[in-house]
């Protein structure tokens, strides 16, 4: 047993030792550039696909006729289809329809198509968590449809959903690690190319990972925060 132990010591300590830190302090600039592109996606990404989930939801919760429907559709589509394959469809099927878009175009918009219909359904169910009672007192009070949205169930609505669009936003982010098949200078795609041209393999997906921890975690952890200030004017301590 003590024989095995000192092994895998030993083990860690060799694969620690020949790790090639000069090529990690060489590429880490290369990773910082990366990850703001990655960052300004995901940005992108959430900012439009927040802007499409509200504009569903609304419709969804009064049930509009035929745009009810569409959004309907829209949603099956976009949650029931991979990101690679919308990507796809935007760079390379839309030249042939005689519209070509660029590459963070094409990045910004895969992710607003799929992340509105996931902000859709998070929204919409904090608004139906707004009891009756409110809304019936908003109407007494003489709101309009479009007022009582305003002032009394979005907030409320929004308070809700936290916790959803926050795993959104990550989720978003994380999709954001396919969108190199369209040429785009992601971490990943910076990852890859690396390790394609100098086989330090081990090197590069250590900065990948400590890219995305870097990116991830304090959001991660200001969502968290969030949720519980939210839960606190809520519902107090």
């Amino acid at each position: 047993m003590c024989e095995q132990r000192s092994f895998a010591e030993w083990t860690e300590r060799e694969a620690g030792m020949n790790l090639n830190w000069e090529f990690i302090l060489q590429n880490i600039p290369l990773y910082e550039k990366a990850a703001w592109l990655t960052l300004k996606l995901a940005f992108g990404g959430t900012l439009f696909s927040l802007l499409l989930g509200l504009i569903c939801s609304v419709i969804m919760y009064y049930r509009i006729p035929l745009l009810k429907t569409i959004m309907g559709g829209y949603i099956e589509l976009s949650r029931n289809t991979p990101l690679l394959i919308q990507v796809y469809f935007l760079y390379f099927g839309l030249p042939k329809l005689g519209v070509t878009l660029s590459e963070t175009t094409c990045a910004i918009l895969g992710l607003s198509f799929l992340g509105g219909s996931y902000m859709a359904e998070a929204l919409r169910g904090g608004m139906e968590a707004v009891s009756k009672s409110q809304i019936e007192s908003g109407l007494s009070l003489g709101l309009s449809r479009w007022q009582l949205i305003r002032y009394v169930v979005f907030p409320q609505a929004f308070s809700f959903s936290i916790p959803a669009l926050g795993a959104n936003c990550i989720f978003l982010l994380k999709e954001t690690s396919v969108l190199g098949a369209i040429a785009i200078l992601d971490l990943m795609n910076v990852t890859k190319d690396l390790i394609g041209m100098y086989y330090q393999t081990v090197e590069s997906l250590l900065m990948l990972v400590v890219s995305y921890l870097i990116i991830l975690l304090p959001l991660s952890l200001f969502l968290t925060w969030l949720e519980r200030k939210v839960r606190y004017a809520e519902f107090g301590p």
